[in-house]
C-alpha cells in the first residue's frame, strides 16, 4: 500500500531554495532512510534466493582434472603390472546430475522461497508507510507551529497597538500609569508566547529534518497547506469498515500471512525428506600416464590376416632332426601408431550413465522431528499473525477515538472562541472609554489569545487524527 503519487516525485523547480513541500520531504526520507536500504536489501536477497532456488530443476555440471606424480615401484595403468620407474599422471572427468523425483522438495523450495521473497517485499512497504506517515505528520506539525507563530504575532502587534496608545492617553491625564504598566505587562506575555511559539517551531522543523536525515544545521522551509477549518461531519467510515481494510489492505497483515502460507510449505519441504529419491548421473572420464609406450599397435578395423608364426621354444624331432612349430594366427590389420598426450586422452576417453534410488528406511526420526519443529514453526507464525491483527485492532479503535475526541475538542475550543471574541469585543469598548481598568482588559484579551492558540492546536490535532485513520484506509496523504 503506497500513498507517494507518482506526479510528486520530483522537486517542484519553482519553489525558492530550501523549501520542501510534503511530497519532497517523504521522497527524501525514503531515499536517504537506512531502515529503508536495509528492507531493500533483503528483498533482493530473497530474490536471488529464489531465482537460484528455481534452477534446482536443470542438471547440474561439473569438471575435474587431477595431476599426480609416482615415484618408484609403481603399476602401469594400461598393463596393470608393477614397473619400476617414475609416472606422471593427469585425470580429467566432465560429470552431471539432475534430479529426477526427490518427495517435490524442488517444487516446495521454490514455493518457499516464492512466498519469502513477497513477505519481503511486504516488510519493505511496511517500513515505507511508517517513514511517510511520520513524515507527513511532522510536517503537518511544522505547518502547526507556523500557523501558532502568526497567531502569537497578532497578539504581540495588537498589545503593542494597545500600549502606545494608553500611552498617549497617560501623557495627556486620561488614564492612570497604573493602566499603561499593566499593559505593558501584558505585551511581555505576549513577546514570550511568541518566543515560546517560534522555539516550537525550530523543533518541529528539527524532527522532519531528522526523518529526512538532513544536518540538524540546514534551514529548511515548507510549502504551506492550505488546511480547511474542520466541517466536524462524522467520518465517512466506521471503526469496523476502518478495520477491515486496514487488515486488507496494510502490508504487514499481508506479510504475517504470507509467513504461514512458507511455514506450511516448510512442513511439506520436511515431509518430502522422507520420501525416496530418483537421481540421473553421467560422466565422461579419460587419463594419460607418462607409463604407457609412445606406439601401439591400432586396428584399423577392416578385419584380420593369417599368418604364419614360427615358435621360438616348441618343437618337434622329425627324421632325427629338430623342427620349429609353424602356427597359422589371425591377426588384426592395423598398424603401429604414434601416441601423443591428446591422443593417450581420447584413447582412454570413456563413459557412463547412472539411475539411482533412494529410499529412506531410518532416518533416526530426523524427519519426524523436523516435520514437528516445522509444525510449531507454523503455528508460531499463526499466533504471529494473530498479534499483527490485534494490534491493528487496538491501533484503529484508539485512532477512531482519538478523532472524535479531537472533533469535540475543536468544536468546544471554536464555540469559547466565538464567545471570548465577543467578551474582548465589549470588554475592550468599555477599556476605551475607561469603564474597565487594565486588569480586567488584560484578562479578557489573554482568555481570547490563549482560546486562538488552543484552537490552532485543536485544528490541527483534528487533522492529525483524521490522516491516521485515513493512513489505515489507504488513503493518499497527500490529499488535505
Amino acid at each position: 500500500m503506497m500513498f507517494l503519487p507518482a506526479a510528486f516525485a520530483q522537486t517542484n523547480i519553482n519553489q525558492p531554495a530550501n523549501t520542501y513541500s510534503l511530497e519532497d520531504c517523504i521522497r527524501i526520507a525514503l531515499e536517504t532512510n537506512p531502515q529503508v536500504k536495509q528492507a531493500e536489501l533483503q528483498v533482493q536477497s530473497d530474490n536471488n534466493i529464489y531465482q537460484q532456488s528455481k534452477w534446482q530443476r536443470f542438471p547440474s555440471v561439473s569438471f575435474s582434472a587431477g595431476q599426480g606424480f609416482s615415484f618408484g615401484r609403481n603399476i602401469d595403468p594400461f598393463t596393470n603390472q608393477f614397473v619400476q620407474q617414475n609416472i606422471s599422471s593427469n585425470n580429467y572427468q566432465l560429470g552431471g546430475q539432475v534430479t529426477l523425483f526427490n518427495g517435490f522438495q524442488i517444487k516446495n523450495t521454490i514455493r518457499r522461497s516464492d512466498i519469502n521473497l513477497q513477505a519481503s517485499a511486504k516488510d519493505l512497504d511496511a517500513t515505507r508507510n511508517d517513514i511517510m506517515l511520520n513524515v507527513a505528520l511532522s510536517y503537518l506539525q511544522v505547518i502547526t507551529n507556523q500557523e501558532l507563530i502568526e497567531v502569537a504575532q497578532r497578539q504581540v502587534d495588537a498589545s503593542s497597538l494597545q500600549v502606545e496608545r494608553t500611552a498617549r492617553l497617560v501623557e495627556a491625564g486620561t488614564l492612570a500609569e497604573s493602566n499603561l504598566l499593566d499593559l505593558k505587562a501584558q505585551l511581555a506575555n505576549d513577546e514570550l508566547t511568541l518566543v515560546n511559539a517560534e522555539n516550537n517551531l525550530e523543533t518541529a522543523k528539527l524532527n522532519l529534518k531528522q526523518y529526512m536525515n538532513m544536518p540538524g544545521s540546514d534551514p529548511i522551509n515548507v510549502v504551506e497547506i492550505p488546511v480547511a477549518d474542520p466541517t466536524l461531519q462524522a467520518y465517512d467510515a466506521t471503526i469496523q469498515q476502518i478495520y477491515e481494510a486496514a487488515v486488507n489492505n496494510l502490508p504487514q497483515m499481508k506479510a504475517a500471512n504470507l509467513r504461514i502460507e512458507a511455514a506450511k510449505t516448510n512442513v511439506d519441504l520436511a515431509k518430502g525428506a522422507g520420501m525416496p529419491s530418483l537421481t540421473l548421473n553421467g560422466g565422461v572420464y579419460t587419463a594419460f600416464s607418462s607409463a604407457a609406450p609412445k606406439e601401439r599397435f591400432v586396428s584399423d578395423g577392416s578385419g584380420a590376416t593369417m599368418v604364419e608364426v614360427t615358435s621360438a621354444t616348441d618343437y618337434i624331432v622329425y627324421n632325427n632332426e629338430q623342427l620349429p612349430i609353424v602356427q597359422k594366427v589371425s591377426t588384426p590389420n592395423g598398424s603401429l601408431r604414434y601416441f601423443g598426450y591428446f591422443d593417450q586422452l581420447n584413447f582412454n576417453r570413456n563413459s557412463a550413465i547412472n539411475l539411482n534410488l533412494t529410499i529412506p528406511i531410518f532416518t533416526n526420526f530426523r524427519v519426524k522431528y523436523n516435520v514437528a519443529n516445522a509444525k510449531i514453526q507454523q503455528k508460531t507464525y499463526e499466533y504471529q499473525a494473530q498479534q499483527v491483527q490485534l494490534t491493528i485492532r487496538k491501533n484503529v479503535e484508539q485512532a477512531y477515538i482519538d478523532m472524535n475526541n479531537a472533533a469535540k475538542r475543536y468544536s468546544a475550543t471554536a464555540n469559547q472562541v466565538r464567545a471570548l471574541t465577543e467578551a474582548f469585543r465589549v470588554s475592550q469598548a468599555k477599556f476605551d472609554v475607561g469603564a474597565v481598568n487594565s486588569v480586567e482588559y488584560n484578562i479578557a484579551k489573554a482568555n481570547l489569545d490563549r482560546a486562538n492558540g488552543n484552537l490552532v492546536q485543536a485544528k490541527y490535532d483534528y487533522v492529525f487524527r483524521t490522516k491516521i485513520l485515513d493512513f489505515y484506509m489507504g488513503r493518499p496523504l497527500s490529499d488535505f
